[in-house]
């Protein structure tokens, strides 16, 4: 089965506030941009994946992912990053209307086309199936197959959230590099160990507090 990968983006001057015990505020928007870079890489990358939708209103960012060769959906509704995501499996489909559609975060800096492989292929198996991040709280992926709404809770609680609303948690080992999202400074240093693509680790490296960003 080959799958449509939503991935939703905030402005980058917006995104990622809680990077701040780690990175200024100068820094914060070309880190989130490379998390993207590297995301929507390693997704296209992906042999069960045909194609990728950001759904993003900045500018910046929409040129350098669709040099990679993702399609920018503007952001229409505005209203965060549910409506965002149920807009851009909403423009997918309106050609495939059938199409199996998962719902992917941006900050996925270490994703693997591999493991990603594993969980889109463990996802064809159930109507709508998720799968929760490395701290088991939150989500990294939401999918849809058959033409099924996504029906997107991400946020907080969205683990449970997502349990709730019917869809099936998919409960898989050796994926780390789909469930480790980068939210704090500490996550960005687990996602340094397990490796991260080349557009983080060059931003990385050249950070202006690089002993804090130190995976050892």
């Amino acid at each position: 089965m080959q799958w449509t990968l939503v991935i939703p983006l905030k402005p980058l001057a917006r995104a990622k506030s809680r990077l701040a015990d780690a990175v200024g505020d100068g820094e914060r928007p070309g880190l989130v941009l490379a998390f993207a870079q590297d995301t929507v890489g390693a997704a296209l990358a992906c042999a069960e994946v045909s194609d990728v939708a950001v759904v993003t209103d900045d500018e910046l960012a929409g040129r350098e992912l669709a040099a990679l060769g993702a399609r920018i959906v503007p952001d229409v509704p505005g209203g965060g990053l549910n409506a965002a995501l149920a807009h851009g499996a909403a423009v997918v489909r309106e050609n495939r209307p059938g199409a199996a559609v998962a719902a992917l975060n941006a900050d996925l800096p270490a994703l693997r086309p591999a493991e990603l492989s594993r969980v889109l292929a463990a996802a064809t198996e159930f109507p709508r199936a998720f799968l929760p991040d490395t701290a088991g709280v939150g989500t990294t992926l939401l999918a849809a197959v058959g033409g099924r709404a996504l029906r997107p809770a991400f946020g907080v609680d969205s683990r449970a959230r997502h349990r709730a609303s019917g869809a099936t948690e998919l409960a898989l080992t050796g994926v780390d590099s789909v469930r480790q999202d980068v939210d704090t400074g500490a996550d960005l240093r687990t996602a340094l160990v397990l490796g991260v693509g080349r557009h983080t680790a060059a931003v990385s490296a050249g950070l202006p507090m690089p002993g804090s960003l130190d995976p050892h």
